[in-house]
């Protein structure tokens, strides 16, 4: 790994009390982006964003209030600035690529109240050539020890009015369908969606990422990185003067929303800033801002394919409760899905209701205890004999105060026992009572359950968690997480399932914070066994495709063993499709509509390329030019049939094999909701 670091220039600037401040600016390595810094006449910091002198951020002021003592309004001089300029390339244990390059320009601000009493603050910001960030820092100061944030006060003031792509600024869940209108039409207090256990929208506000995308061909997405010990950032929208504004998540059992003591940083402000959509999911502007990696060895852990007792209880063919008189986690099923595993180069089985106390009379889980029907030793010596990884399952059902108090207890058992991950879950309301999800207190109960794991070799798989903001740098164990509409929703949504443009739109949104554990490869679309009224609402070639497309080190097998037993050709492409890889290409795509991507796997050097479309058809030419020259792959394509459709024909796949090399092209055919697969392989 490299690293440099170059102070560059160091200010002394003086208030000017009857004018405006003179602009400090600092711009992006390529000099496209430019972040300048001012002070109102009356001493309020602010800031504008310029892409090749346009301007895409207007004038937007910052500042906090608080309890107890006088806000960060106004009456601010700049004592001191200094810029920099940093680029390495740093390495990631898994992920989308392995080499990272962080390459970026920083001014940092230092702010002095020129009132009493005088308080500091420190405004960084950090500009890449996709994107900037920005970050408050209090720092160590007399008289100021403990601070109270009732609210932070940082504005985002657009220029446009963009076609965005946004679910609602919920406190609790993100597990909402993505509306697409123009900013002025944001109403999300008017948001329709099915009933969902748990949801508290209190503001006209959006949960980030959230992307826009402009006539001229800008792109935006405004999300946070590094989030520690600090709420969530909702964005609070005013559709008239086109304008976002920071909202934090707030608790019934407090008058503040953060609590920290001096000195501390807050969370990056991020907004990524490009002119395609392609180059929206290539930046790695949310990993760059965080720390480096603080575990070191993460050998233990190895990227996988897993399978699992899961899709057959939304299905309700079993239960989670043995009680039910239909368990699903008994010796006997598990077994079934290590034999299939084994067989099928997929080296995981997760394992949900293997543990007493999904029934309520049962008083409470236990992660340590497994019902009477799953003998959990036999299990271990079973899936070790076949080279199958067993993963834990913690639901909580928001019961956050037992789960604390066991946790110790259930990873050291689940590190005695060769066992690496877990999925955890934290459906419906909360303990304690009047927190929310997405507040500081369960930003600081999952964080410091990931480090916590991370003791005992455990890596973390949550679900109804908070957002990623780039912590799987710092903390690699974090693996992946949900954190959005999953594919369950299929099963039990009340209006048939995620639409066909569901998974367009996520890639341009919620991929761009990080890995999801959205459980592809259902290959029986139609539920007429179970659900006549719910679907999957893509092609089968859709379902391959997504083991490309949507990223996560972890990619579940999700579907019943006799779907894919009954289905063998497809299921091919799930046994070979990589998991880890060592680049990503965008080959395409709109937000909303479609994308292609390319990835090379690390060690074997070959490629896998996915692509999805939402409603509508699509035909267009993509090109090998990504692949080693002078080297011949044998391509096997997974498409959809000529009559395929997401609803009339979902299961219609054509399966073609070709020899390509850097020279080649392809047309692609996705059908109304399809999609295409293509294992790219290299020919000895």
């Amino acid at each position: 790994m490299k690293a440099i670091l170059i102070v560059i220039s160091v200010f002394l600037m003086v208030s000017c009390h009857d004018s405006e401040v003179q602009s400090l600016k600092v711009g992006s390595p390529n000099n496209t982006l430019k972040v300048s810094f001012s002070l109102s006449k009356t001493g309020k910091p602010y800031y504008k964003v310029t892409k090749e002198d346009k301007v895409i951020i207007d004038t937007s002021f910052l500042g906090f209030d608080f309890k107890d003592v006088p806000d960060f309004d106004k009456n601010f001089i700049v004592k001191n600035s200094n810029s920099s300029v940093f680029n390495e390339t740093w390495q990631m244990p898994w992920g989308e690529q392995l080499d990272v390059v962080n390459n970026y320009n920083e001014l940092k601000i230092e702010l002095q109240e020129k009132v009493s009493p005088n308080r500091f603050l420190n405004i960084i910001f950090r500009v890449y050539d996709d994107g900037i960030g920005f970050r408050y820092e209090f720092p160590k100061q007399d008289n100021w020890d403990e601070v109270f944030i009732t609210e932070e006060h940082t504005q985002f003031n657009l220029t446009a009015d963009y076609k965005t792509f946004w679910i609602p600024g919920d406190w609790d869940i993100y597990e909402h369908l993505y509306k697409t209108t123009k900013f002025s039409e944001i109403n999300a207090l008017n948001y329709v969606n099915q009933p969902i256990a748990q949801t508290y929208i209190p503001e006209n506000a959006v949960n980030t990422p959230v992307t826009m995308v402009g006539k001229d061909g800008t792109h935006l997405s405004f999300h946070e990185a590094a989030l520690v010990n600090y709420s969530g950032m909702t964005l609070k929208v005013d559709t008239e003067k086109l304008n976002l504004e920071s909202n934090l998540v707030g608790s019934e059992n407090t008058d503040y929303k953060v609590k920290r003591n001096l000195p501390f940083y807050t969370p990056w402000r991020t907004i990524q800033i490009t002119n395609s959509a392609s180059d929206l999911i290539e930046s790695n502007l949310i990993v760059n801002l965080n720390e480096p990696n603080k575990l070191e060895d993460v050998s233990w852990f190895k990227p996988m394919k897993y399978t699992g007792v899961w899709w057959e209880m939304h299905l309700g063919k079993s239960s989670w409760d043995m009680n039910s008189g239909h368990h699903g986690a008994t010796t006997e099923n598990v077994k079934q899905y290590i034999d299939f595993s084994a067989k099928n180069n997929i080296k995981g089985v997760l394992v949900e209701g293997w543990n007493t106390g999904w029934a309520a009379e049962e008083g409470g889980f236990d992660f340590v205890t497994p019902y009477s029907d799953y003998n959990l030793s036999e299990i271990l010596a079973y899936s070790k004999e076949k080279g199958v990884h067993i993963i834990m399952h913690h639901e909580t059902y928001g019961d956050v105060e037992g789960y604390i108090k066991q946790q110790d207890t259930a990873y050291a058992l689940m590190q005695s026992l060769g066992i690496h991950s877990v999925k955890t879950g934290y459906v419906g309301r909360l303990k304690p009572k009047g927190e929310y999800h997405h507040g500081q207190f369960m930003v600081n109960h999952y964080n410091h359950t990931v480090e916590k794991a991370a003791k005992y070799q455990v890596a973390i798989n949550a679900h109804e968690p908070i957002k990623p903001t780039g912590l799987r740098r710092t903390y690699p164990n974090a693996i992946t997480r949900e954190g959005l509409r999953g594919q369950e929703f299929s099963i039990w949504g009340q209006e048939g399932g995620n639409p066909p443009e569901h998974l367009p739109i996520v890639a341009f949104t919620r991929m761009l914070a990080g890995p999801i554990d959205y459980t592809p490869g259902i290959f029986n679309i139609k539920f007429n066994d179970y659900k006549k009224d719910n679907q999957v609402n893509t092609t089968l070639a859709q379902q391959l495709a997504l083991y490309v497309v949507i990223y996560s080190p972890i990619q579940m097998v999700a579907d019943l063993v006799e779907h894919y037993e009954a289905n063998s050709e497809p299921l091919q492409f799930i046994k070979d499709v990589g998991v880890d890889w060592e680049s990503t290409i965008v080959l395409n795509g709109e937000v909303g509509d479609f994308v292609t991507i390319a990835r090379k796997e690390r060690e074997t050097g070959n490629w896998f390329l996915g692509s999805i479309t939402d409603e509508n058809s699509r035909t267009f030419d993509v090109s090998f030019n990504f692949l080693e020259e002078n080297q011949d792959y044998i391509a096997i394509i997974y498409k959809d049939g000529k009559d395929a459709h997401w609803d009339k024909n979902p299961l219609d796949i054509k399966i073609e094999t070709l020899t390509v090399n850097n020279r080649s092209k392809l047309t692609l055919e996705l059908a109304e909701g399809g999609g295409t697969a293509i294992s790219i392989i290299k020919k000895e």
